[in-house]
């Protein structure tokens, strides 16, 4: 059967697909049918014009290519026809070539033998007079290798008096090479090198190897203690020392290059010592690489003091990594351990260092902010203000340890040599630097600033309130902020890959916080203490017996009332206002709470004779038991209301414990109400409850009349004429 071709095929279908058409389609839709299938035909004409435009270049290209490379290929045959024919003379010429010379290619082989044989003995004979003229002209490698070329051969025949003749000669001149290679080593006047390639010689010539190797580190000790004697002579007080870099410098490219070198000798010359030799090595290198350490530890610890760290760091990298190799060489002499540990030891006394650094730099911003505090009363003009002082002492607190933190962070740069070393992959980050340097500093800040509230002194030693009060703020914005934000900064610095337990933020936050608090009640006692004892003074210095009908306020409660404004403002630069109790429409003009004991005694003054006192304080004692109780010494909030609320209950209570030690006259006793009236007309203001100015005021206006003979209290409309006018 006849196979059909693809276009066949299509044109079968194609004829198939008419005939359906015709049979099932109109007249119309045949004609669309058309004029669709023309449109599709004039496309695919223009598409293949296209193509064939596009490539015409190429296929023009193509045909040249395949028309060369026939004429090439007929070339290379005709080519390959001569070399095959040129191949095949050479072969037959190279075949009658050595036809021909096969006998005599025997006789050669022979002859070249008996040279050489005859070469052999020519040098064994004039060896002597060869070794000579080595030792003569100091070539003394040639003359060993001489004696090792024939020193087999003459063990073989010396049993023939001709060669034992010769290898006597021979002996004698070995033995004077020897004695000569020995003096060139013992006076050491040449390089490492060249004693290395003395002791080489030896022993070829069979020296003894253990002899030679206790010469050669004695020869090595020498140098390398000479190396050790310059550094520690730079380290002397008369020569200014260099700086800790070029140290080290030194030392690695003296002393520490000379050790390799000599290790590196050691072991390719006395390999064959085994473990014996080995050791030997390894105490020599332990040796002279402790005094070595400690020359570099003597130099380190003068840099202890500096501030840079860079240089440092610089200095430790290069000194580890030039031990790395003497500690490959000889791992059993620890020497790159040994390395580690003073890196390790000098980055931990550097994190005391800046720890030392944080807690002088927190001390001189305190100085600076005494200094700020006292300036302006001694020049009487207005200095910076709380809030301003307290922003430059956090601002630069901060600097300070972000800057601390940026030098220790150079230990663990990816560049130096030793940051990954597990310590500083660990316990540096964790326990040196977040432990021991940021909590450390924090707590130490918590503990200086506690230690102003133990100052002795009646006024709370020479700490001004003010700083009292600024270190509570600082503390508290400490615990609120500064905390969180500088551990997180650290922790992102210092990626701990170490599982010891730490302090958590929330411990820190804590003990600044209660910090904050000591302060803040030391402040207010040391305030209260103040007003306290312009108060006590009043009382105890004037006579009450005798005093005249009161006309005026006193100046010391106008004192009172002035030192108490100024704290409300000092505290409120620092401070929120807090929360007080609803106040009511009358606060100020408030009198006959004030006073309701006072004209409960004058109701009662008819009764007051010697047979009464006992009624009276009964009476009094009961008015107490219902009375609400006041906590002088309550917690103070952080707020400025419970600051000042707490200064005015120890400053009244003051007041209050005066009074009651002392006599009153009547007019002493009135003096007292409008001392009391004009503090009730100004103190309610500052506290958090207004009652309890109130309480506490009537409290000293009842004892006063408790301790008045003839307790007759002044008219309230009288009263407060005198406080308007004060």
């Amino acid at each position: 059967m006849k196979k059909m071709t693809f276009g066949q095929a299509v044109g079968i279908k194609l004829e198939s697909k008419g005939a359906q058409l015709r049979r099932e389609c109109p007249l119309a839709q045949l004609m669309d049918s058309e004029t669709d299938m023309v449109r599709q035909i004039r496309a695919l004409d223009s598409d293949m014009q296209t193509l064939v435009y596009e490539n015409y270049n190429k296929f023009i290209s193509a045909t040249d290519t395949i028309r060369k490379m026939k004429n090439d290929f007929r070339k290379m045959e005709d080519e390959m026809d001569r070399l095959a024919t040129n191949m095949a003379v050479i072969t037959d010429f190279s075949a009658r070539i050595s036809a021909t010379l096969q006998d005599r290619h025997e006789r050669i082989t022979k002859l070249a033998g008996v040279h050489a044989l005859l070469r052999k003995l020519q040098f064994l004979f004039e060896l002597p007079s060869r070794l000579t003229k080595c030792v003569e002209l100091g070539a003394y490698g040639q003359a060993v290798r001489y004696q090792g070329r024939a020193r087999a051969v003459l063990q073989q025949y010396q049993h023939l008096p001709s060669f034992r003749a010769i290898q006597d000669d021979c002996q004698v001149i070995t033995a004077r090479l020897a004695q000569q290679l020995r003096q060139r080593f013992r006076e050491g006047g040449s390089g490492a090198p060249e004693q290395a390639e003395c002791v080489e010689l030896l022993l070829a010539l069979g020296e003894p190897a253990e002899e030679l190797c206790e010469e050669f580190l004695a020869h090595a000790r020498g140098r390398l203690e000479e190396e050790l004697r310059s550094l520690e002579a730079e380290l002397g007080p008369s020569p200014p020392a260099p700086d800790v870099l070029e140290f080290t410098d030194r030392g690695g490219n003296g002393f520490v290059s000379g050790l390799c070198q000599v290790a590196a000798t050691y072991q390719e010359l006395f390999s064959a010592q085994g473990p014996a030799g080995a050791e030997k090595l390894a105490a020599f290198t332990r040796e002279l690489g402790s005094r070595y350490f400690a020359l570099v530890e003597r130099r380190l610890a003068q840099e202890q003091g500096g501030s840079d760290n860079s240089l440092l760091v610089r200095a430790l990298d290069r000194f580890h990594r030039r031990l790395r190799a003497p500690g490959t060489l000889l791992a059993a002499a620890g020497l790159a351990e040994a390395a580690t540990e003073i890196v390790e030891r000098v980055a931990y006394e550097r994190l005391g260092h800046h720890l030392q650094s944080l807690r002088a730099a927190f001390l001189g911003c305190l100085t600076d902010v005494r200094q700020a505090l006292a300036a302006p009363r001694l020049a009487g003009k207005e200095g910076p203000g709380l809030a301003e002082l307290l922003a430059n002492v956090a601002s630069s607190i901060l600097s300070h340890i972000k800057a601390s933190l940026a030098a220790v962070h150079l230990f663990t740069a990816k560049e130096v040599s030793f940051s990954n070393k597990p310590y500083f992959r660990g316990e540096f980050c964790s326990q040196g630097v977040r432990e021991g340097l940021i909590v450390g500093f924090i707590r130490s800040m918590c503990q200086t600033a506690q230690s102003f509230c133990d100052s002795p002194g009646e006024k709370g030693g020479a700490t001004p309130p003010a700083l009292l009060l600024l270190l509570s703020r600082l503390c508290l914005d400490y615990e609120t902020a500064t905390i969180s934000y500088i551990l997180t900064l650290t922790d992102e610095q210092f990626l701990v890959q170490d599982q010891s337990p730490v302090t958590p933020v929330s411990t820190l936050c804590a003990e600044a916080r209660e910090t904050a608090r000591r302060l803040l009640t030391h402040y207010v006692k040391v305030q209260g203490l103040v007003i306290s004892q312009m108060l006590r003074k009043s009382v105890e210095t004037r006579d009450w017996l005798s005093t005249l009908e009161p006309r005026n306020v006193r100046a010391v409660m106008k004192r009172v009332v002035e030192d108490t404004t100024a704290i409300d403002v000092q505290v409120g630069l620092l401070y929120e206002e807090g929360v007080r109790k609803a106040q009511s429409s009358d606060s100020s003009k408030r009198t006959f709470s004030v006073y309701s004991s006072s004209r409960q005694q004058g109701r009662y003054a008819p009764s007051y004779t010697p047979s009464a006192p006992m009624d009276t304080n009964l009476l009094s004692n009961i008015q107490k038991l219902f009375s609400e109780r006041i906590d002088v010494f309550s917690p103070v909030e952080f707020n400025k209301v419970s600051v000042l609320t707490g200064i005015i209950k120890i400053s009244l209570k003051t007041l209050l414990e005066c009074v009651r030690l002392r006599t009153f006259g009547r007019f002493g006793l009135q003096q007292v109400q409008v001392d009391c009236h004009f503090l009730q007309l100004y103190l309610w203001r500052f506290v958090a409850d207004e009652e309890l100015v109130h309480l506490l005021l009537d409290e000293v206006v009842a004892s006063a009349a408790l301790r008045c003979p003839d307790p007759v209290p002044m008219e309230p409309s009288v009263v407060e004429v005198i406080c308007e006018r004060g």
